[in-house]
């Protein structure tokens, strides 16, 4: 009965709409908050408006933190607010070293 062949329908629905975009928090377990930016041409002016798009992401091994550049996929609604998931990581973001102050008595 279950057919291995892809049909046309399930071809259409395996691509997805996949964007770019940076990690701006990382505090909650396996959800990520992606802002997804893109440059808007003003009808009038013509002048580039920059606009935001915030996307709530799945992230399954809690791989990507705060700062770096992740690609992510849509995909069924997971939550309320969560309907797109993490597929890689595209760069970290750079390392904070953080020096204690010592006195200099």
């Amino acid at each position: 009965m279950s057919d291995a062949k892809a049909t046309p329908a399930t071809e259409d629905r395996n691509q997805r709409r996949t964007l770019i975009g940076v990690v701006s928090r990382d505090k909650m377990t396996k959800t990520r908050r992606v802002d997804v930016e893109r440059l808007v041409k003003h009808a009038r002016y013509g002048k580039y408006i920059k606009k935001r798009t915030v996307c709530y992401v799945h992230d399954e091994k809690n791989e990507s933190h705060m700062g770096d550049t992740v690609e992510i996929m849509e995909t069924r609604p997971l939550s309320k607010q969560k309907c797109w998931r993490l597929l890689r990581v595209v760069t970290k973001a750079p390392v904070k070293v953080l020096v204690a102050d010592t006195p200099t008595a």
